[in-house]
């Protein structure tokens, strides 16, 4: 799950990392009554789930207040397209006004997972800012990478190589050390996947703040945090994939014409790329997980019907928790509560998988059936560009 900037900024101050003054604003007035409280000067920052907004059009340095208005005039009830946003963009509802800082420098500062240490990583660098993710690609080398154990946790000398790794002066290390112990305990108390700032900035005199900030939650572990549910923005999701999660399936919107329903996520993954490698664009990552029911294959179906680029749908299940005659009643069921207006190819292997094929045999519908990995594939790729698949 992710968040906004300004939530994420509440977050830290709750956990003592140091960031400039903020106040959230929904129409231009706001933000100019925000700039007059905050001194006049200020910083206006689009609020979306996407990164990039800087190059985009997203931050603007107001030096008055009516500065700030016009610059939130210019955002609000607009779509900012990013690198990250998708070419449709995020609708602006809000912007962050913060106050402004003497920048001397910025760096880059993170907790993440490293998931071959199977640890938490402090992934600090000295060119913090805008280019931070060019460099990962150029100059991978100028990014340091500090694993964390967690049997024993953060330590001041996890904090003094950060130090190191961004070159800051000795008064400068207990107060990082302060900011990443703090980073760390939201990271793992929070259960999240990314807690990131970018950039910390050295001001020029001498402080360390925090001027933008980011936090991703583990979804799997927001059962243990019912208070972040209030910080959840709809309105920022994919309206699919936020239907998708309350009926309890992993979807994600790939934009391809081939509609994929498959049980495990990495028997969806290799099915993406066989779509991929035979000529075929998924349109879709779905996976029904291991104990689906009737009605979350209909609620499955209806979610990849309802995109109008769906050309062709690939059933492709291998049955081990998951029996593949309770998919079978799910697609007859589907078939009864939803029009199946696409060719629909279907491989049922493992656990009552038989069975399955005589459910499916007996339904009346037209599938197209399939028993292998491959030929399941072939079809659906052929059915989608209008080729008979029988």
């Amino acid at each position: 799950m992710k968040i906004h900037e300004y939530q994420a900024k509440e977050l830290f101050a709750e956990y003592g990392i140091p960031t400039p003054a903020q106040i959230l604003a929904r129409t231009p007035e706001e933000a100019e009554a925000a700039a007059r409280s905050l001194g006049g000067g200020c910083v206006v920052k689009a609020q979306i789930h996407a990164g990039g907004r800087g190059k985009a059009g997203g931050v603007k340095l107001a030096k008055t207040p009516e500065e700030a208005r016009a610059a939130a005039a210019a955002m609000l009830g607009k779509p900012l397209v990013t690198k990250q946003s998708g070419p449709a963009g995020s609708l602006v509802r809000k912007v962050l006004v913060t106050a402004c800082a003497d920048i001397e420098k910025e760096f880059y500062l993170s907790l993440t997972m490293d998931m071959e240490r199977a640890c938490p990583v402090i992934v600090a660098s000295a060119a913090g800012g805008t280019e931070i993710e060019e460099l990962a690609k150029t100059d991978p080398g100028a990014i340091a990478r500090i694993p964390v154990a967690p049997e024993t946790g953060f330590r001041p000398y996890h904090g003094y190589e950060a130090a190191r790794a961004l070159g800051l002066p000795e008064a400068q290390k207990k107060p990082l050390t302060a900011i990443l112990s703090g980073l760390y305990r939201l990271f793992t108390e929070k259960d999240c996947s990314l807690a990131e700032i970018n950039p910390l900035v050295l001001t020029k005199d001498g402080r360390l703040l925090a001027l933008d900030a980011k936090v991703n939650f583990d979804d799997n572990g927001l059962f243990r945090h019912p208070e972040l549910a209030e910080l959840r923005d709809p309105g920022e999701e994919d309206p699919d994939e936020a239907r998708a999660k309350e009926h309890g399936l992993s979807y994600v919107s790939l934009g391809g014409d081939i509609g994929c329903l498959v049980n495990g996520a990495g028997l969806a993954m290799a099915t993406l790329d066989m779509i991929k490698a035979l000529g075929g664009e998924p349109a879709n990552f779905l996976d029904v997980g291991g104990s689906a029911t009737a009605g979350k294959v209909t609620a499955a179906f209806e979610i990849i019907l309802s995109s109008p680029s769906v050309k062709a749908i690939l059933v492709n299940i291998f049955g081990g928790i998951m029996k593949c005659d309770i998919i079978a009643e799910g697609i007859v069921e589907a078939a009864k509560a939803v029009s199946i207006r696409v060719p629909l190819v279907v491989r049922l292997q493992g656990t009552h998988a038989q069975a399955g094929r005589q459910i499916l045999a007996g339904s009346g519908l037209a599938i197209i059936p399939a028993d292998g990995f491959r030929e399941a594939v072939e079809k659906a790729v052929a059915a989608s560009k209008g080729a008979c698949a029988e």
